[in-house]
């Protein structure tokens, strides 16, 4: 793949991660969205548990699928993808429950605990920890 296609599709994919999180509020029915960006953050809202964790489900999936994207195109690798692959998979077996158990208890002693876990799952971090440590290990091997 010449480097003009590969960065464009590059730039293609990380502008549809900016707009899984701009159309937020149309793509997803979360109330913690509101909750967090919120300065009060006294009690928290009433919300069926159920659909909130679906929700976040369905977002860290698209998130992943463009992610798993941005991977492929920046190393073309099956063993980087797959490893990748894994990762997302192992990170959403962990953070989901975690998460799960959280919100059904929702106390203001845990609010802070919720908002990391939910931003793990709700956000593409883990792509910006993989790029690098791809890149990385890439040099190293040349």
């Amino acid at each position: 793949m010449n480097k003009f296609l590969k960065f464009g599709l590059l730039g293609l994919l990380v502008i549809a991660l900016a707009l899984v999180r701009y159309f937020e509020h149309e793509l997803f029915s979360d109330p913690l969205l509101e909750f967090y960006s919120s300065e009060k953050t006294s009690e928290a809202p009433e919300f069926d548990t159920l659909q909130v964790v679906s929700s976040t489900s369905v977002r860290f999936f698209l998130n992943t699928i463009l992610s798993l994207a941005i991977i492929w195109v920046s190393f073309t690798s099956k063993k980087t993808l797959l490893f990748s692959l894994g990762f997302y998979s192992l990170a959403f077996l962990v953070l989901l429950p975690i998460f799960w158990i959280l919100i059904s208890d929702m106390n203001p002693k845990i609010y802070l605990i919720i908002f990391y876990v939910r931003r793990f799952l709700i956000q593409p971090i883990f792509v910006l920890i993989l790029l690098p440590a791809f890149y990385y290990q890439l040099k190293n091997n040349n």
